[in-house]
């Protein structure tokens, strides 16, 4: 039973390797979602972070044969409402990572991951990092990039929640 879950989880790994070298192809299409809708997953995401806009482009790709299921919002566009999206301002957004869900529940950090994963069809990975040991090493690891990632992406003139969106 162990062999077979462990050869199932390096399937789905090597599946995931393939599709990151594959959404490369797709730099073009993170942006504005130009789906109008009130239901479904809505995923906030800083589209000034390197590192924000790479893994959405990775889900956009990994989405794409369900479309409309997962919407993706860049909170740094101009255009950007809070109130369209559970009251979240830009700089709650850029606190922390933000899923809203079909009930329209906010999810954030780590549990909006799982939700976020979940929708785009990678229910394995969701469930990986909710595992009592990996759950908390995530937190961890978050709550660390959460708090440098402005630094860490070249952003260290922006003090946190302060980025001017896009004009």
């Amino acid at each position: 039973m162990f062999a077979a879950a462990l050869a199932r989880i390096t399937r789905n790994i090597k599946a995931t390797v393939t599709v990151r070298f594959a959404y490369t192809q797709l730099y073009s299409t993170v942006g504005n979602n130009s789906v109008n809708r009130t239901s479904g997953v809505r995923v906030l995401y800083d589209g000034e972070c390197p590192i924000c806009v790479k893994e959405i482009k990775c889900l956009q790709y990994l989405q794409q044969r369900q479309q409309g299921k997962v919407e993706f919002i860049d909170i740094s566009q101009k255009d950007y409402d809070g109130m369209k999206y559970g009251g979240i301002t830009y700089e709650v957004a850029m606190e922390q990572m933000h899923v809203i869900d079909e009930k329209d529940k906010v999810h954030c950090g780590v549990p909006a991951f799982k939700v976020m994963y979940t929708a785009v069809g990678l229910a394995w990975l969701a469930h990986f990092i909710s595992l009592p040991g990996i759950r908390s090493l995530m937190d961890k690891a978050y709550s660390v990039f959460a708090k440098n990632r402005l630094k860490w992406t070249g952003r260290e003139s922006c003090s946190k929640g302060t980025c001017a969106k896009k004009q």
